[in-house]
């Protein structure tokens, strides 16, 4: 039996993320490291190569592309602004992709269905298994003409 979502405090994740904004699109696989004083992500292509390393600790917020550019930002937000050009909500973002939200609508199970957090609509689309305890495979944040979509192949729990 899985612990409660509120309990899931460090996991590991392997997936994949669809985002997109406006006509822009990009597609990445994800290896994600989630401790509650760290992060570590690595993005690759699809076909596997090494795009960029998001690292997030005591000292800030790091994004080290292949080519070795370094971007710094005092957190995930500051980084993703500065990246993207816009906040992304990275820091909540553990929270909510294990389903630790206030949802405004449950599937039968109690499991979240969709929430409003932040200004973003997140959609629990699909579960792992059948199971109350099962952990989210496929979520959709929204806001504005921004739009994420993670898979996730593979959690891991600690």
């Amino acid at each position: 039996m899985r612990p409660a979502r509120s309990a899931i405090t460090a996991f590991g994740v392997d997936g994949r993320l669809a985002a997109r904004q406006g006509d822009k699109r990009n597609y990445a696989n994800l290896t994600w490291r989630h401790e509650p004083a760290a992060d570590s992500i690595l993005l690759t292509t699809p076909l596997g190569q090494g795009v960029a390393e998001l690292v997030r600790d005591a000292r800030g917020a790091r994004l080290v592309t292949a080519d070795r550019q370094t971007v710094e930002a005092a957190d995930w937000e500051g980084l993703s602004a500065e990246v993207f050009g816009f906040s992304l909500p990275l820091s909540a973002l553990p929270r909510w992709l294990v389903g630790e939200v206030a949802a405004t609508e449950r599937d039968s199970l109690g499991r979240p269905r969709q929430a409003f957090a932040e200004g973003w609509d997140i959609r629990y689309l699909d579960y792992e298994s059948p199971a109350a305890d099962a952990l989210p495979i496929l979520v959709e944040f929204r806001r504005d003409d921004i739009e994420l979509r993670f898979k996730v192949d593979e959690w891991r729990l600690d």
